[in-house]
């Protein structure tokens, strides 16, 4: 019984995520048509305008603090648009040359989906003219390697395209995107070349593909375009979710675990492949079963806020998130089957709309001075066009926009090209081409999204030269080495067998925590402190602890020299194994005197301590903003476990 129990589970758990779709599909008309309410007063420009500033800019980009700039230093607003298709459209049944097996009857041909139609040119041209400054180009792994060229008639509006590959076809055009001024970001979207996001072979970067052939894919396409520098950014996995059996997770450290996965790889492509280009991680979009009374969330970057990506280069990181009215926090998105009573977000008053935004992924923004602090692009929203009639979508897409425009926050409406005929169809882009070559666009004055979308893609947000702010970066060595120094991971390993943790270069330890490893850096009140050429210590017992400074008696200190800050450490088990103490240029650092900084019982971390929370649930010390770490002190008497106790911080000159 126990065993015929088991199996009827696991056929209905098949059936529900067989039928849940988390992407979006136009929904059905509900309630009359009501026009979009009227958002905030906003000082806006025209779309025209945008157009006109979107090759004003400079590459490579960078991050400084919640904010994209240029290689000037000024801010650069991603106002984006998916180009889909080159990730494929295929539902998964049927034969993949018959349009009706493909989503919204609209086969791409395994190319950017609308070159069958239009030339790339005008493509192109009207993404600028609804004020577009940056792409959102998906990719399959599949597509990579398909040698398989084009049917003639995907490329029918654009002859020269013919008899190319999939990803010739992908070449042309990021040439042709970036030769516009427009920025292009590199999205790696599906393993398998088809439509996307339900219980399909795709739900993480290792479904249908190992995590080192993911990898390698991703140096290749990397290393592809490193010449081009108007492509900007690696956005690294698309919608990671639960399959049927298994949840992804944030720092496991399993086989399933994004946050180590996504963390590995943008370190590569930055020191193996492209070091101009953003890295860009997307949330944990599901876990769970959508079957009310069973857990089942929508994660997307809460789980930020406890543990949070350092990449070896500081200013290069990217967060993101997806949004669309029929999903909720807790709502899969399905209709029927897998169909729980959880509210989606159309269902939410405007105030509860905006505080589980701000929850799941505007906090990463909001909040300054933090580990996590970063920008944050909402990689994905959109709604249904001409045919969408429901009062609830209608009035979500309005207020979803005006939380876009009161956060100032980066975007790329999903998609922007699709098909019509007649006029209808699916309805979700934003530019429609019909078999003739004929396009119906957002502005031919019948598109109820206008008006929201001219408010979106022209309020003023920051402009201008973005001043440099201090970095605060959390180490994590849970499971096994969180190295980001590129100096020290060029050199032999200082401490075999032990777990290591070293700050960025930019950057000096600041805080840590009594149990967890955990580690805080930045480089707050201070310029670039580390010498490199001065090299580094490693120090594994009390020999700098100079007479009469005994600065926690009683306990095993590791301690600087003069002269040195602490810029890493290592552990084995829980218990410190050994510093790591990095020179700083004569005269940047004082060494005559400091305090004890106690956090065995409780947290000391000062008033106002930036950085925030960087090991929550354990107890840490903090030096202040205007110090430096200079040792470490534990005890190895009975009932300890050589956990950190104390710091010893000292001053900066």
């Amino acid at each position: 019984m126990v065993a015929v129990r088991r199996s009827i589970v696991r056929a209905t758990l098949a059936a529900v995520f067989l039928l849940v779709s988390l992407t979006p599909v136009p929904a059905a008309a509900q309630g009359p048509a009501q026009g979009p309410a009227q958002g905030p007063a906003q000082e806006t420009a025209t779309p025209s305008d945008v157009a006109v500033a979107a090759a004003d800019w400079t590459a490579p980009l960078s991050t400084r603090g919640r904010w994209i700039v240029d290689a000037d230093g000024d801010r650069f607003k991603l106002r984006s648009g998916n180009w889909h298709g080159a990730s494929g459209t295929w539902n998964g049944s049927g034969s993949v040359d018959e349009d009706v097996n493909h989503h919204a009857g609209e086969n791409s041909g395994r190319i950017p989906l609308g070159l069958d139609r239009a030339a790339l040119a005008e493509i192109i041209a009207g993404f600028r003219e609804i004020g577009i400054n940056s792409i959102r180009l998906p990719f399959s792994n599949e597509m990579i390697h398909d040698e398989v060229p084009v049917a003639d008639d995907a490329v029918a509006a654009n002859a020269s395209l013919r008899g190319r590959t999939p990803l010739q076809v992908y070449d042309v055009v990021v040439r042709e995107l970036t030769a516009a001024g427009l920025a292009v970001i590199l999205n790696n979207h599906t393993n398998t070349t088809r439509w996307c996001c339900g219980v399909d072979g795709n739900e993480r970067w290792n479904a249908s593909r190992s995590t080192g052939t993911w990898e390698n894919d991703w140096l290749f396409m990397a290393r592809r375009y490193q010449e081009n520098k108007r492509v900007v950014g690696a956005d690294l996995y698309n919608e990671v979710r639960r399959d049927i059996w298994d949840d992804p997770n944030w720092g496991l450290g399993d086989n399933h675990d994004w946050f180590t996965a996504s963390q590995r790889l943008g370190d590569r492509i930055l020191t193996e492949a492209n070091p101009d280009l953003l890295i860009i991680v997307e949330g944990i979009n599901w876990t769970g079963i959508p079957v009310d009374g069973l857990a089942h969330e929508r994660p997307t970057l809460e789980p930020v806020r406890r543990l949070s990506h350092t990449l070896v280069d500081s200013g290069k990181l990217v967060y993101s998130a997806h949004f669309y009215d029929y999903t909720g926090p807790h709502h899969s998105g399905a209709t029927g089957t897998g169909e729980t009573t959880d509210p989606r977000y159309r269902d939410l008053t405007p105030a509860e709309l905006i505080d589980v935004l701000n929850r799941q992924a505007f906090f990463v923004t909001a909040e300054q001075d933090r580990h996590f602090t970063a920008p944050v692009w909402i990689s994905e929203f959109g709604i249904g066009g001409r045919e969408e009639t429901g009062a609830g979508q209608r009035a979500w897409f309005v207020n979803f926009v005006d939380h876009l425009i009161r956060t100032d926050a980066d975007f790329a409406y999903w998609p922007l090209v699709g098909w019509h005929e007649g006029r209808t169809g699916n309805g979700w882009a934003l530019l429609h081409w019909d078999s003739a070559g004929r396009r119906m666009g957002l502005y031919d004055g019948d598109d109820w999204r206008a008006t929201a979308w001219t408010r979106l893609v022209g309020a003023q947000g920051r402009t201008g030269r973005i001043d440099p702010v201090a970095d605060w970066s959390m180490l994590s060595p849970d499971h096994g080495d969180f190295v980001a120094s590129r100096c020290i991971r060029a050199l032999p390993d200082w401490d075999s067998g032990a777990r290591k943790a070293v700050c960025p270069d930019s950057q000096r330890l600041l805080g840590l925590s009594h149990t967890g490893n955990r580690g805080l850096c930045s480089n707050v009140s201070a310029g670039p402190v580390w010498d490199p050429a001065a090299g580094h210590k490693v120090i594994v017992d009390e020999r700098y602890v100079a007479p009469g400074r005994d600065w926690a008696t009683g306990y095993t200190k590791l301690q600087c020299p003069d002269g040195h800050f602490l810029t890493g450490y290592s552990v084995r088990g829980a218990a410190v194994s050994a510093v790591l103490c990095a020179a700083a240029p004569p005269g940047s650092i004082d060494g005559t005197s400091g305090r004890t900084v106690w956090f065995d019982r409780g947290d000391n971390r000062g008033f106002s301590a930036k950085g925030g929370d960087f090991a929550p649930g354990h107890h840490k010390g903090q030096c202040a903003d205007d110090e430096y770490a200079a040792g470490i002190a534990y005890t190895g008497r009975v009932g300890s476990s050589r956990t950190p106790d104390a710091l010893y911080c000292r001053q900066l000159s």
